[in-house]
């Protein structure tokens, strides 16, 4: 959940810089919370130092919440939470361990964060009550209260949280990625792998091995070399690549596939830094066979559509220029001029299936979808044969993205407006403007010709009869013509 940046701009006097490092912090907190075993909620000091507001909360999968009700935007007034106050008040860390049992908090825990690049200050910027301006936020940390028989898997837990969230603090911590050749976020529950300095492991929990397994890993993973196994269990031919053999080796972060023979597994590689330096790297693994195998599923269909409709284009563009053709054999004007026309429509249907062919892909919210006023240029090259001639295109307003059962038969539309305007209208231009409301879009052909009589719209061409069947059936919406003094626009409008 992103941080309300309405919130953050009325109650405090943060930078959009400083909401954009806590953004990014928040983006990849997950992992502190699973790892931590804890809720953790983003307290950020308001700007008259009353106290502070909550503008995150995140629950971990790997133990019950603490922090049942919902947070977001509480107030909690100064002196309400001593270790709220303590952190952002010094900038330090305040824990609550016992000694008997270092790594499990007995109360609440507060860690600050510092802006990522101090500010120059003047020497009284910090007030007279001492506040460190360089704390922009408390993550304040709520241990679950529910008994844990504590484990080898627990420790590992949470001996790696402290060490995450020491680098939150030191401002380390979310780590930059530099390999980015995967996608997908690998959750704790996924499979964990801990690396020493060396890059030998130190821990990986049972979801990982068994990860590893369905890769062929066959020899215990504790104390082995993590890169040496990689480089086995991959299944390709020649090296392996030196991004993902740095990655298994814990030198630097970033994302991953190690690809199998029958099965694939996300790598993620977070480097880690104690207190005195290189700490070893942490390891996600999370086993995505069947994610991949969809994307790859996903990837060759849509590149059937495309080259689905690139044929298709083709065939268009080949009965258009067999209309063509025929037009001029014939001998009867009125033969070749219905050819013509015929040959423009074919055209337009052509234009629209050619943009379809050259889409990356099907759009999340209008399936496939066209870019409508590269259309309309293409149009206006399909209708004016001889460009210095004739009149010239002006486009105003964007359409934008239209989905392919709506573009087709308003382009259609469009090519017989712009047609007519052409072949009729004798101006010296032709304008296509386009303007999007809540729920339609209004796309007005005008020229500035000898002009039209709509009340003769009943005994019109077919061209007109076509506009105002397909605007009014296909579409399900409006074709009407503007009254004017000079020219002519008409005026088509449609449910979006």
């Amino acid at each position: 959940m992103p941080i309300p940046a309405r919130l953050v701009n009325e109650r405090t006097d943060l930078s959009a810089a400083d909401l954009e490092h806590l953004t990014s912090i928040v983006e990849e907190w997950s992992l502190l919370a699973d790892l931590s075993l804890s809720d953790l909620v983003l307290w950020l000091p308001t700007w008259n130092d009353a106290g502070a507001v909550a503008v995150a909360h995140v629950r971990p999968t790997t133990a019950p919440t603490s922090v049942p009700e919902d947070v977001i935007g509480k107030f909690l007034p100064r002196g309400r939470v001593g270790a709220l106050d303590q952190a952002a008040t010094f900038g330090r860390t305040v824990q609550a361990r016992d000694v008997s049992n270092p790594l499990v908090p007995t109360a609440l825990e507060a860690y600050p964060i510092h802006r990522p690049v101090r500010a120059t200050r003047s020497a009284d910027s910090e007030g007279e009550s001492g506040r460190d301006r360089d704390v922009i936020g408390v993550v304040v940390r709520h241990a679950s209260s529910a008994p844990r028989v504590a484990g080898q898997l627990e420790d590992f837990y949470l001996s790696t949280a402290d060490t995450l969230l020491s680098m939150l603090v030191s401002g380390a911590f979310p780590v930059t990625e530099t390999v980015t050749g995967a996608t997908g976020r690998p959750r704790v529950g996924d499979g964990v792998v801990r690396l020493d300095s060396t890059g030998a492991v130190a821990y990986a929990s049972p979801n990982a091995v068994s990860a590893l397994r369905r890769l062929g890993l066959a020899i215990d993973l504790v104390g082995a070399d993590f890169a040496n196994v990689v480089v086995r269990l991959v299944h390709r031919h020649g090296t392996v690549d030196a991004s993902l053999a740095d990655l298994a080796r814990g030198k630097v972060a970033g994302r991953a596939d190690i690809e199998g023979s029958n099965a694939t597994v996300l790598l993620r590689s977070i480097p880690l830094q104690g207190a005195h330096g290189g700490d070893g790297s942490l390891l996600l693994l999370r086993d995505t066979t069947d994610i991949r195998r969809r994307e790859r599923a996903l990837l060759s269909k849509d590149a059937t559509i495309r080259e689905i409709h690139h044929r298709v284009k083709n065939n268009l563009q080949t009965v258009a220029a067999l209309l063509r053709l025929q037009g001029r054999r014939s001998d009867d004007p009125a033969v070749s001029a219905a050819l013509a026309d015929a040959q423009v429509r074919v055209a337009a249907i052509a234009v629209v299936h050619e943009a379809l062919s050259a889409d990356p892909g099907p759009d999340a919210d209008l399936g496939e979808s066209v870019d409508f006023d590269r259309i309309v240029r293409a149009l206006f090259a399909v209708v004016v044969d001889d460009p210095t001639t004739g009149p010239t295109l002006e486009t105003v307003g964007d359409a934008g993205r239209l989905p392919a059962e709506t573009a087709t038969p308003l382009a259609m539309c469009v090519s017989e407006l712009v047609h007519n305007a052409v072949q009729h209208s004798r101006g010296t231009y032709v304008r296509v403007s386009a303007s999007r409301e809540p729920g339609s879009l209004r796309i007005d052909v005008s020229d500035d010709g000898t002009g039209f009589d709509s009340t003769q719209l009943a005994e019109a061409g077919l061209g007109l009869q076509i506009v105002q069947s397909l605007a009014t059936t296909e579409l399900g919406g409006g074709f009407e013509f503007a009254e004017q003094d000079y020219g002519t626009t008409a005026i088509v409008t449609v449910p979006i």
